[in-house]
């Protein structure tokens, strides 16, 4: 069996695609602040060809590191419910397993699996009181995949971001 290894040009080329690139980093910062900046306004304030910067964009998309997308600020939406529910998964049930099932609804904006209480603190939004509440009845409540729950009544939201933090 013969090995080859990597060379320089390929990994370098490798890491085009990657977060872990510096330059990547800083393309994707301004991205976050406005998805719709053009390329040459980048490339301009990086000091680097506006074909640098898509080139880069284009790659980080193909290996589905990127994603541009219309993101509404959820501080200024006012959804009529909005909880978090902490989750503790049943035994003999995998957090995959109901973190699956959870993430179907359309209700449910956001699953993370945590240590400590609880197995899962998932967020939803509904339009209404009673959509909440029929969220709770069909999908926790007496669902044999869930020991047990607790939902925090959402009140206010001061501050939601999903920038990705570097360094």
């Amino acid at each position: 069996m013969i090995l080859k290894s990597k060379t320089s040009a390929s990994m370098k080329s490798s890491n085009l695609n990657s977060l872990d690139d510096g330059l990547n980093q800083k393309i994707v910062r301004m991205l976050q602040h406005d998805g719709r900046r053009p390329f040459k306004d980048i490339a301009r304030e990086l000091d680097i060809s506006e074909g640098t910067v898509r080139n880069r964009v284009r790659l980080m998309k193909e290996a589905g590191a990127l994603r541009i997308v219309a993101v509404v600020d959820p501080t200024e939406v006012r959804y009529e419910a909005d909880a978090m529910i902490g989750i503790k998964v049943a035994p003999g049930r995998t957090v995959r397993q109901v973190s699956k099932r959870l993430g179907e609804s359309r209700n449910v904006v956001y699953i993370l699996w945590v240590t400590g209480r609880y197995d899962l603190l998932i967020e939803i939004v509904t339009n209404s009181a009673s959509e909440l509440h029929d969220f709770l009845e069909r999908e926790i409540h007496g669902q044999l995949d869930i020991a047990s729950s607790e939902t925090m009544s959402g009140l206010r939201n001061f501050k939601n971001q999903f920038l990705l933090k570097f360094e």
